[in-house]
């Protein structure tokens, strides 16, 4: 009997325990087993929109750039053959960007890019098709490069007109960064200014930006918030990590222009050239050397046949030393180039940019204590500085 009263206990008990923790739980709807770690029965209740985002205007512009160029731009690959330590033949892969400038199927891209594929290049569009590229023509002072593959259906980008550029103005790059094809990054111009590029020559007004450029960006568009190339992605300035730090460069479109022509027809640029070798002069080297102007480019050496030869300038007959670097005097000071004040090769430099071989220039020096003028028509460039 005694025995009885204890089950009968011990059953009232189990079920009052049982009542309590299935029905006046403070989270009812866990369910039974939800104290023990059970799992919970009821439905779980999410919070969904009813409609799709409306996207403010800043949005709306970023999607049609990216929607309106997208099918421009190309991945591309180069492959080299190499020789590893124990010298055997190797191949080896590159990446970049590009786009597409023509129904034909010329790609702009850089030289770098392209540079040493001695087993071919491989193009591949934004929808995944591929083909092989010919390279039509480069110039590796602008880090160039003109491609041409045979594709239907191409849809060309626009090209913008690079001179009116202004810090602050919104840009957008679309690439394919450590090879994650078709990414789009955005930014600003944060400067524009003289650079030079990884080969050591000058880029004009080159574009510099804060989106962001890595390595697989090079050769792809630089772009404005109509979606029209202003630049080419050429290099970052990452002080030794190979990865944007916010410094990013690009090659003024107008640049690729005025070379564009002589690649698709003579497959290089054919650039203007003194045909000199020269050294610039300071105010305190001028002091020094005993001329009589306080700066200029210092003839060094007049190169045979070249334009300066032809017109009769003079180049250096004594020499001297720099520091360690051995120099010669004595030759005519260029202090202006059509009446353009010249201080160094670059100053020179930017002048070719703008004339073709043939053109003629007046040519002012200092030849000894007298300032005189010459008329100089221009040849090709070949192994000089300027």
């Amino acid at each position: 009997m005694r025995l009885s009263r204890i089950l009968l206990i011990l059953v009232i008990l189990l079920g009052g325990f049982w009542l309590m923790t299935s029905y006046f739980a403070p989270t009812h709807s866990m369910g039974p087993l939800s104290w023990f770690g059970g799992r919970s029965n009821a439905p779980l209740q999410l919070t969904e929109a009813y409609a799709a985002p409306a996207y403010d205007a800043e949005e709306q512009n970023n999607i049609a750039v990216y929607k309106k160029v997208l099918p421009s731009v190309v991945n591309i690959t180069s492959t080299a053959l190499v020789f590893d330590f124990f010298y055997g033949a190797v191949p080896q892969q590159g990446q970049g960007s590009g786009f597409i400038l023509d129904k034909a199927g010329h790609i702009l891209t850089n030289y770098h890019v392209i540079a040493g594929a001695n087993r071919g290049i491989e193009v591949q569009l934004s929808d995944k098709r591929k083909f092989s590229a010919r390279v039509v023509g480069f110039d590796r002072t602008h880090d160039l490069a003109l491609l041409q593959i045979d594709a239907p259906n191409l849809q060309p980008v626009t090209l913008a007109d690079s001179s009116h550029l202004n810090v602050g103005q919104k840009v957008y790059a679309i690439g394919n960064p450590f090879g994650l094809s078709g990414t789009m990054t955005r930014g600003i111009i944060s400067a524009i200014r003289p650079i030079k590029n990884e080969g050591g020559a000058p880029i004009e007004d080159a574009i510099q930006t804060d989106a962001a450029i890595n390595p697989g960006n090079s050769g792809g568009p630089l772009l404005n918030s109509s979606g029209e190339v202003i630049g080419i992605n050429t290099m970052i300035a990452s002080n030794g990590a190979d990865q944007s730090s916010g410094i990013g460069f690009a090659i003024p479109i107008n640049t690729a222009k005025a070379v564009l022509s002589d690649l698709l027809r003579y497959g290089r640029v054919k650039r203007p050239s003194l045909g000199i070798v020269s050294l610039a002069v300071d105010p305190d080297l001028a002091s020094q050397m005993g001329l009589a102007a306080d700066s200029g480019v210092l003839i060094e050496r007049v190169l045979p046949g070249g334009a300066a030869d032809r017109a009769g300038l003079h180049g250096g007959t004594e020499q001297a030393y720099l520091g360690n670097t051995p120099i010669m005097l004595g030759g005519d000071l260029i202090i202006a180039i059509d009446g353009q004040q010249v201080q160094d090769p670059q100053d020179i430099n930017s002048i070719m940019e703008k004339h073709q071989p043939g053109d003629v220039v007046s040519v002012t020096i200092v030849r000894g204590r007298r300032k005189m003028s010459i008329k100089l028509m221009l040849g090709e460039a070949r192994d000089t500085n300027v």
